[in-house]
């Protein structure tokens, strides 16, 4: 595979040599062209997996989704104090009238699973949409990397405040969470399967658990009627009026948005669902239906556990113990499964917690290993060893424990950072939305999508001027995901860069007829419609300052860029004649790399080396390189040529390039 080189023996055994080789080719194995092919639970299945049914891939999305039970009541409590019921009911409309039909769109737009990133790029042309996936990515990456370390955390927490937990683990969240990660890094390093039955299990295991604690707690309250009327007076005392009560449940929801986590892996997963067996690739119309089952019963299900924890939790538990340090910091839910059910069952809730929380990381994790791949070797901003798992699994886990010790292991710390991610990919999923139901030309859609759109606008911004801290940790992996995408691109910018030539019955007829007398001897051309004296002239400028063979044939070599955004991109070669000239017109992503294409090509087709001719182009070399990075074309003939030399690396086999 690319990248992946067998190393010298070093000795007489060959033992070293044979170690190194076989270690490299562990470490970059699954090297390939393929996306979406890593393991875990976003990778798309082999083509002969039918898939599954919908209410098992949704426990895909549940992992990520349904774990955020762990901590999310508890950060409620201390956002939005007593009045975390009334701020949870807002993010349940947001949810329910606002991210839900967003995604159900992102579902019919981005059917394969490339979720709304996909959609933006696809609307923005050039480099604008590049550089916008890379910002996305870097949000998107804050997301996932959050989703792993909070996880973690919290799971920490779990494990800390569990009674029979050892005394040596006192106040040891740091260092297990860090152990969560690295056992997390382990097991993506040896392979992930299996996942969707894993999830299933876990998922079952927990709501059925949450769903007890919360039956046995609403008992607790009806039983006791007395702490409804000390919450709804303490409401009261704190607040002038109904109409008080819910101006500051809409001013502090914002903080409780990370209740809405798993709606882009809703549409990731999108591959691993069984459709109809009339579904195609173009039009998979049982997948996206059944993903828009996924999606609502996911999110109806989460409302409901979201509205009856927040209003058990802030009745049942005393507003201290929310506190930093408190018994119910990071762990409500747990707290109530202890203090209503025992120890025993408090523990199994603690072990099911853990676990979800843990595969929730596992869940980012693979969403990481599919999301960069997807794009960043495709743009040529990254090196080919990123489409490998385990290199990138060494540098997420990295970027992980550098997270942990950053913000202490601590679960409120990391809440703003994590729903700056979330809110930032539903803003731009609700913007493609709008954008995309505008071109079919649906107004009342139109109006629908961008109210939403506003909406989460508003909640990007008071969460990011409350919290900074998001926006700062995703400023850290935009800046990061920029200066290296770039420097791999100028790195890469001399690779041959063609997926595949084509050439069309014309132009492979033109070749072969001129091969017949020779090296076909091609002439490179400014790719304009020309008069009969021009193309004379070009052709008698190169016989004179060039030695083309005396009366040989000529093609004229013209390209037309598509898009010098693009790195990698198929070539196609067209011939037509005109004025008496023979022009092989050649679409590509830059000039230099798409003629170094063609003249492999040639060489491959007639099986002599082919020698292509140009002129000087006149002005600043630095400017032109310029040109060529951005614009594609530039000083073409040295570029040409270094392509050619990197392309082949044995003279005689190498294209002829001459400049006059």
């Amino acid at each position: 595979m690319t990248g992946i080189r067998a190393a010298k023996d070093t000795g007489a055994s060959g033992r070293p040599g044979a170690s190194a080789a076989r270690w490299r080719a562990w470490f970059l194995e699954g090297l390939s062209e393929q996306t979406a092919r890593h393991p875990g639970p976003h990778a798309a299945p082999p083509a002969e997996q039918e898939g599954r049914r919908w209410w098992r891939v949704m426990c895909l999305t549940g992992v990520d989704y349904f774990s955020t039970l762990g901590y999310q009541p508890g950060i409620a409590a201390l956002a939005a104090g007593l009045l975390s019921p009334l701020a949870t009911l807002v993010l349940i409309g947001l949810t329910l009238l606002g991210a839900l039909p967003v995604y159900r769109r992102v579902a019919h737009e981005s059917p394969h699973g490339e979720g709304s990133i996909a959609m933006l790029e696809r609307l923005l042309p050039w480099w604008s949409g590049k550089i916008l996936v890379l910002v996305l990515l870097g949000f998107a990456a804050t997301d996932f990397m959050i989703t792993i370390t909070l996880s973690a955390a919290d799971a920490a927490a779990h494990v800390v405040e569990n009674p029979f937990a050892p005394h040596w683990m006192t106040s040891g969240n740091e260092w297990i969470t860090l152990t969560l990660v690295g056992a997390l890094g382990a097991v993506f390093l040896k392979g992930f399967r299996e996942a969707i039955g894993i999830a299933v299990v876990l998922v079952a295991a927990y709501l059925a658990l949450n769903l007890v604690v919360l039956a046995v707690s609403a008992q607790e309250i009806l039983s006791h009627p007395v702490r409804i009327e000390d919450w709804t007076d303490a409401l009261t005392a704190e607040h002038s009026s109904p109409l008080a009560m819910l101006g500051v449940a809409l001013l502090v929801f914002p903080k409780l948005a990370l209740g809405m986590s798993g709606f882009e892996t809703g549409v990731a997963v999108m591959p691993q669902i069984k459709g109809d067996p009339t579904d195609t690739y173009a039009e998979p119309r049982g997948r996206i239906r059944d993903t828009r089952k996924l999606l609502t019963t996911a999110a109806l299900v989460m409302s409901g556990f979201l509205l009856l924890s927040s209003l058990a939790t802030t009745i049942l538990i005393p507003q201290d113990d929310f506190k930093a340090g408190g018994p119910a910091n990071g762990r409500a839910l747990a707290y109530l499964a202890h203090e209503h059910l025992g120890q025993v069952f408090g523990t199994v809730y603690d072990v099911s917690t853990i676990a979800i929380l843990w595969f929730a990381g596992a869940s980012a994790l693979a969403g990481l290993l599919n999301l960069v791949p997807r794009y960043l070797p495709r743009y040529g901003m990254a090196p080919e060893w990123t489409r490998a798992v385990r290199p990138l699994v060494l540098v997420f886990m990295v970027a992980a424990v550098l997270i942990t010790l950053w913000f202490d292991a601590n679960v409120d710390a990391q809440s703003g950072a994590y729903a700056t991610g979330v809110l930032v990919l539903m803003l731009s999923a609700a913007f493609a939305s709008t954008v995309a139901v505008h071109r079919h030309g649906h107004r009342r859609a139109t109006l629908g999508f961008g109210t939403i759109t506003a909406v989460f606008a508003y909640t990007l911004v008071a969460n990011v001027i409350e919290r900074p801290d998001g926006i700062k940790i995703a400023a850290i992996f935009i800046f990061a995901i920029l200066v290296t995408s770039f420097g791999s691109r100028v790195r890469r910018a001399f690779e041959l860069r063609a997926a595949e030539v084509t050439f069309d019955d014309t132009a492979a007829r033109f070749v072969a007829e001129a091969a017949r007398l020779g090296p076909v001897q091609c002439i490179a051309n400014e790719p304009h419609e020309h008069s009969r004296r021009a193309y004379r002239a070009k052709e008698w400028e190169q016989r004179e300052h060039t030695p083309i063979p005396g009366g040989g044939p000529v093609l004229f070599l013209e390209v037309f860029v598509r898009d010098s955004s693009d790195f990698t991109a198929d070539v196609a070669v067209r011939g037509d004649e005109k004025h008496g000239v023979r022009r092989l017109r050649v679409s590509g992503p830059t000039v230099p790399n798409s003629i170094a294409a063609v003249l492999l090509a040639v060489r491959d087709r007639t099986g002599q080396v082919p020698h292509a001719y140009f002129s000087w182009t006149e002005g600043n070399p630095f400017s032109h390189l310029v040109r060529f990075l951005v614009f594609g074309d530039g000083e073409v003939a040295p570029v040409t040529r270094e392509v050619l030399r990197r392309a082949e690396p044995e003279p005689r086999r190498r294209p002829w390039v001459h400049v006059g």
